[in-house]
């Protein structure tokens, strides 16, 4: 029973692969075939300007003392000095993504470093016959003891 029902479901599959795409979109989708109307749209409206208010504005950001560091840092600007007042969102962008990159070496390599120095103590704790289970058994002779005294 199964059989059969792969079979159909293969046959109605090689069928439809076969049929003709406009066909199908036709008669399946209930597409409608006629062409969009394009809406003329009325012209925007321009705000009057105040004397007082600045008309245009220049495009950046203002950085922070973190990112004043965060742009030295990444190596863009050698020193606080050379940061221009504004900066653009790319360029904090980018510095961000290398200090983060950077400081994410430094993990790795922590990481890596701490694994090191955990193995080399183990192998010299191992070299003094010391163990963890050894250790746990004095703790808890010692335990044992004082609940013994009272």
């Amino acid at each position: 029973m199964s059989f059969a029902r792969t079979t159909l479901s293969l046959g109605n599959f090689i069928v439809r692969r076969w049929r003709p795409v406009t066909q199908t979109w036709t008669q399946h989708r209930g597409m409608c075939i006629k062409p969009q109307e394009v809406k003329a749209s009325p012209p925007p409206t321009v705000p009057a300007t105040d004397s007082s208010r600045v008309s245009f504005k220049i495009p950046g950001y203002r950085p922070s003392n973190m990112d004043r560091k965060i742009l030295i840092w990444s190596g863009r600007f050698k020193t606080v000095d050379q940061i221009p007042e504004f900066v653009s969102f790319e360029m904090l962008d980018a510095a961000r993504n290398k200090v983060r990159v950077k400081v994410c070496y430094l993990m790795i390599a922590g990481t890596i470093a701490g694994c090191v120095l955990m193995v080399i103590l183990g192998k010299q704790a191992m070299g003094r016959h010391e163990s963890l289970t050894e250790q746990n058994m004095v703790k808890k002779a010692k335990w044992r003891e004082e609940l013994e005294k009272k």
